[in-house]
């Protein structure tokens, strides 16, 4: 995954359009180091289709706009990686951000039913096969 994918996949959960980024991202000037200037909309927007290379002085500034730390613009954990990843990546990351605080057991407990679900799972592709 590119990081413009990242950010895509990050506007889609904020329920944020790429237009309302770009206005959003101007609004903070941010300036290109080649131009000193702040980038259009336009180009904005070919940063977020993958058709222009993304300025690492901007990666700041996005990361405002995303209200997210700039290292999660990086991050492709594989929640980001599976076909599921737009229904479940959300709440994913906040299951994993809430373990800390689980008692041992109820993270054994926990585990031991995703196993249930991943057997149950294996078990239906064998028999469709």
């Amino acid at each position: 995954m590119e990081v413009w994918e990242k950010i895509n996949y990050l506007l889609e959960e904020k329920k944020m359009s790429k237009q309302e980024f770009a206005r959003k991202l101007i609004i903070l000037e941010p300036k290109l180091k080649r131009t000193n200037e702040i980038p259009s909309t336009q180009t904005i927007l070919g940063y977020l289709y993958g058709k222009r290379e993304l300025k690492v002085e901007l990666i700041p500034y996005i990361a405002e706009v995303l209200e997210v730390d700039e290292q999660e613009l990086f991050r492709f954990d594989i929640e980001y990686a599976t076909e599921y990843n737009i229904r479940y990546s959300k709440e994913a990351r906040e299951l994993l951000e809430l373990l800390q605080y689980a008692p041992k057991n109820i993270i054994q407990h926990i585990k031991n039913t995703l196993l249930n679900y991943k057997k149950e799972y294996e078990n239906n592709i064998k028999n469709i096969h």
